[in-house]
C-alpha cells in the first residue's frame, strides 16, 4: 500500500506543477491583465444641443401631513430636529409599548433634546394616531 502512495505522489506532484505552469502562462500571455482595459472600443460621448434641456428639475421633497391632535405639534417639533415626519408615517405601525420604547431609545441613544414632561406626550400622541388599531391611511 505504502509503495502504491510512494509511486504516485511524485506523478500527482508533477501534474500539480504541469498545471499551476499553464495557468501562470495564461496569465503572463496578457489575457487576463488588468492593462487590456484602456484598449477595450468605446463609444465616443455623444455631442449637447445648444438648445436643449438637460435639467431634471429638483427632487421632489414633501413633508407629510402628521394626523391632528394633542400632542401634534410637539411631535413635529422634536422629532424634526433630526430627522423628517416622515419616519413616522412610512414605517409600519407600531404598538403602544414600541412607541414609548422608540421615543426612549431617540432620547437615550441618539441624544435628542427633549423634556420629560414632553416626551410623554409625544409618546401619547403617537400611541393615539400611529398602532395598528388607530393608523389612518
Amino acid at each position: 500500500m505504502r509503495s502504491n502512495i510512494r509511486r504516485i505522489l511524485p506523478i500527482a506532484a508533477l501534474l500539480v506543477l504541469a498545471l499551476g505552469g499553464v495557468v501562470f502562462a495564461q496569465l503572463r500571455s496578457g489575457l487576463y491583465r488588468s492593462a487590456n482595459a484602456n484598449s477595450l472600443p468605446q463609444r465616443a460621448a455623444g455631442e449637447f444641443a445648444p438648445d436643449g434641456k438637460y435639467d431634471a428639475g429638483a427632487f421632489p421633497s414633501f413633508t407629510p401631513e402628521l394626523a391632528e391632535g394633542e400632542g401634534k405639534l410637539e411631535t413635529q417639533s422634536f422629532c424634526a430636529i433630526c430627522h423628517s415626519t416622515r419616519y413616522i408615517t412610512m414605517q409600519p405601525p407600531l404598538e403602544t409599548t414600541e412607541w414609548e420604547a422608540e421615543v426612549n431609545k431617540m432620547i437615550k441613544t441618539y441624544g435628542a433634546p427633549v423634556p420629560e414632561a414632553t416626551s410623554k406626550k409625544i409618546v401619547s400622541y403617537l400611541q393615539a394616531h400611529y398602532t395598528p388599531g388607530n393608523r389612518k391611511e
